[in-house]
C-alpha cells in the first residue's frame, strides 16, 4: 500500500511539473493604463499586472524569451521588460512615437515604425544603437519581416502604401499601393505572399512578394453591421496553412478567411473594438485584444468560436505569448 501511495504521489508531482512547464503566459499591453496584463493561458485568467511606460502598444518577445520589447509610444522609446524580474530594465532608441515593430530573423535588428516622423528606425538590440533610419510614407504603422530575412515591410496609413525595404542594405526598394489606411502586415511562412489590412478601405490585400503586386483582395460583409464599421486591423495565420484570422475593429468580429480561396468562411463575435491577436503555442486558442471593452476574447481555434472573455486593463492593444 505504501508503495502504491508513493507511486501515486510521484506521478502527481511529475504531472504537476509537466503542467507548470507547459503553461504559457500572454502579455497584453494596456494603452490607457500604462500597464501589461499577464494571462495564464491554461487557466485563462489574469495572474498579474505590471507598470510600464506611457501608452504601451506594440509588444514582442526577445529571441531567448527572457524579455519583452514594448513600444512605449508617449515616451518615444522601446522598453526592455525583464520577465523574471517583472520590471523594465532598459531602453532602446526608437525614434519618435514607436507603434509597431518587428525583429529580423537574425535576432539582432529591430525595425520600428515611427508614426510622427515618417520613418522606419532600425536598432541593433545587442549594442542598443540606431543603425539606420529610412524615410517612408506618412504615418507609418505596420511592420513585418519576411521569414527568409530578405524584406522588411512597412505600411503608411496616410500614403496608403506598403513600403518594401531591403533588410540587408536598409534601402527602400519599392512601394505597393493598397486601400485606405493600411494598418497591419503579415507574411506567409514561405515569404512568397504578404497580407496587408486596410482599416478605412475595409479590405485585406494579398500581395505577391516577387512582383510587389496585389493579386487578390478580401472583402467583408456582416449582416446588421454598417460597412463603415468593418475596419480590418490585425491578421494572424494558422500554423496548418488553412486559415487567416482578421480583426475587424469596431465591427466587433474576427473574420476567418480560407487561405486557398481567400473567401470568408465565418465571422466570430468578440469584444468591442478588436485590435490585435496572438495564438497560444499549441494553436489551441486565439486571443484577441478588445480596446473599448477592455478585455481579451479567447477563441477556440478548432471550434472557431469564442469561449471566454478575460477582463484586463483599459484599452488593451498589443499581445505576445511566451511558451
Amino acid at each position: 500500500m505504501r508503495g502504491s501511495i508513493g507511486l501515486v504521489a510521484a506521478l502527481w508531482f511529475i504531472t504537476g511539473l509537466v503542467s507548470v512547464a507547459s503553461a504559457a503566459t500572454a502579455y497584453v499591453s494596456n494603452e490607457k493604463d500604462n500597464t501589461i496584463s499577464l494571462i495564464d493561458t491554461d487557466r485563462l485568467e489574469v495572474i498579474g499586472t505590471v507598470q510600464v511606460g506611457q501608452r504601451p502598444r506594440g509588444i514582442i518577445l526577445s529571441p531567448d524569451m527572457k524579455a519583452l520589447y514594448i513600444c512605449a509610444s508617449d515616451d518615444d522609446t522601446v522598453q526592455i521588460f525583464d520577465i523574471e524580474q517583472q520590471k523594465v530594465v532598459g531602453e532602446l532608441p526608437s525614434g519618435e512615437d514607436p507603434e509597431q515593430f518587428a525583429l529580423h530573423p537574425d535576432n539582432r535588428h529591430l525595425y520600428i515604425a515611427n508614426e510622427n516622423d515618417n520613418l522606419v528606425t532600425v536598432v541593433d538590440v545587442d549594442s542598443h544603437t540606431v543603425v539606420a533610419q529610412v524615410d517612408v510614407g506618412v504615418e507609418p504603422e505596420g511592420m513585418a519581416i519576411s521569414p527568409d530575412g530578405r524584406w522588411a515591410v512597412n505600411t503608411s496609413e496616410t500614403t496608403n502604401m506598403v513600403h518594401w525595404l531591403d533588410a540587408n542594405t536598409f534601402q527602400l526598394i519599392d512601394n505597393t499601393l493598397v486601400d485606405q489606411r493600411p494598418r497591419h502586415v503579415e507574411f506567409e511562412p514561405d515569404s512568397k505572399t504578404l497580407w496587408a489590412s486596410a482599416e478605412i478601405g475595409g479590405t485585406v490585400s494579398i500581395i505577391d512578394t516577387d512582383s510587389k503586386l496585389v493579386t487578390h483582395k478580401v472583402k467583408f460583409s456582416i449582416k446588421g453591421i454598417h460597412p463603415d464599421r468593418i475596419q480590418p486591423v490585425g491578421i494572424k495565420l494558422t500554423a496548418d496553412g488553412r486559415y487567416a484570422y482578421v480583426a475587424l475593429g469596431p465591427a466587433n468580429h474576427v473574420a476567418v478567411v480560407d487561405r486557398k480561396t481567400y473567401e470568408v468562411v465565418k465571422y466570430i463575435l468578440v469584444g468591442r473594438r478588436v485590435w490585435h491577436m496572438a495564438f497560444t503555442p499549441d494553436n489551441r486558442y486565439l486571443l484577441t485584444t478588445n480596446g473599448v471593452s477592455g478585455d481579451v476574447t479567447v477563441i477556440d481555434v478548432a471550434e472557431q468560436k469564442a469561449i471566454k472573455s478575460i477582463k484586463v486593463g483599459r484599452y488593451p492593444w498589443g499581445i505576445a505569448v511566451r511558451p
